[in-house]
């Protein structure tokens, strides 16, 4: 597998990396999440601008033609800086979900809108029994007239306080745990029926819990085909999967480098903690599982933009090893730094934090170990 990046690649890594370096030091992160909408739609309109919020849309409906690969490189830098902007609420749950199903007149009038950035969409899957498992649906849509009538209730909504539409995962057809009768539905944020519960999220970020309640749509507000939701639902998982390991790695990076420099200022005995052999043998196993994570990161989205339908396994492996290695490395920052890694004047503790939300999104470690030897 050729691991080199292609120049245009090359170009955005270093556009968003300098994006980060100059917007998104600790204070000013602290900052732009205390204030609502919780992300900076300024810098949402420059990502717009700069044309990152199309890149995973192909030229025909209006982006740049990208693939998961692209998102890669954007995502890897964003988790440098613990970007707060809701890319992957609105491009890769949300759009991702028009983009592989919506009719023609749906992508036609949401997808311009999501790449210009004057739209936010986000992807309602998550119940509160379903834990992991993306076919346990219980909300329901039931057929009524020409259209559904939604009832249910969602958990966890990533970007909900400010989006304007939601596609939701409901049943129409089969039993709770089936993954045939799952439909997708392009709702109105603000339709008749539907309570949202707004909540910060230990990492910084905003979540909601959704309540729908005789919820009215037409039918022309379906997404793919009705019943044969789940295999949409599970490519933008899939795809989901590869941009948080993406994230992750970007944050481990992060951790493992301010972990060095720390040891190499910080003096005890009259030498710095580098010196000490334990700590150099603690830091070169983070390393180690950084760079793991990363090879089979690029595997995995090889994989999947080469052939989705064998690439499966592969991210059950990788989101396994993000978990669990993103835990060890922000446990062992955390320690090396003691009682400052876990202040809120030191990015260590943020950095954790995410690490361990990124863990639980979509399955942890242990669930996709058991996906993983399943297959």
């Amino acid at each position: 597998m050729n691991f080199e990046l292609s120049e245009e690649q090359k170009m955005i890594q270093q556009s968003v990396e300098r994006f980060v370096q100059e917007n998104y030091d600790l204070s000013n992160r602290i900052k732009i999440s205390s204030e609502d909408p919780g992300f900076s739609k300024e810098y949402w309109s420059s990502m717009a601008e700069l044309g990152w919020l199309g890149l995973a849309f192909s030229e025909e409906d209006g982006g740049f033609g990208g693939n998961q690969i692209d998102t890669l490189v954007l995502m890897e830098q964003f988790g440098k800086g613990l970007v707060l902007e809701p890319f992957l609420a609105n491009i890769v749950l949300g759009g991702g979900s028009i983009k592989r199903g919506g009719s023609q007149e749906i992508k036609d009038s949401i997808i311009p809108k999501l790449i210009d950035g004057s739209l936010q969409i986000t992807l309602a899957y998550a119940e509160e029994q379903s834990r992991f498992d993306i076919e346990d649906v219980a909300t329901s849509a039931r057929k009524e007239g020409d259209g559904f009538i939604i009832n249910g209730k969602k958990s966890m909504v990533l970007n909900a306080e400010s989006a304007d539409k939601i596609v939701v995962v409901a049943r129409t057809n089969g039993s709770q745990v089936d993954e045939e009768g799952i439909s997708l539905f392009l709702i109105d944020a603000d339709a008749e029926g539907i309570d949202r519960e707004n909540f910060p999220t230990v990492d910084g970020l905003r979540a909601s819990e959704i309540s729908f309640k005789d919820v009215q749509v037409t039918s022309e507000c379906l997404i793919g085909e009705k019943d044969k939701g789940f295999s949409i639902l599970q490519a933008v998982v899939n795809d989901a999967i590869l941009a948080l390991a993406a994230e992750a790695v970007g944050a481990m990076e992060v951790l493992y480098k301010d972990t060095v420099e720390y040891t190499q200022q910080r003096e005890q005995f009259d030498h710095p903690l580098s010196d000490f052999q334990v700590l150099q043998h603690r830091m070169v196993d983070m390393f180690m599982e950084y760079e793991q994570c990363k090879s089979l990161l690029f595997r995995a989205t090889m994989e999947t933009v080469q052939d989705p339908s064998l690439s499966q396994r592969t991210i059950h492996a990788l989101k396994h090893l993000i978990g669990k290695s993103g835990i060890f490395v922000g446990e062992s920052a955390v320690q090396l730094h003691g009682g400052m890694g876990v202040t809120e004047e030191l990015r260590i503790g943020h950095f954790f934090k995410r690490l361990l939300v990124i863990d639980s999104q979509f399955g942890n470690a242990d669930f996709h170990l058991d996906k993983f030897t399943s297959l």
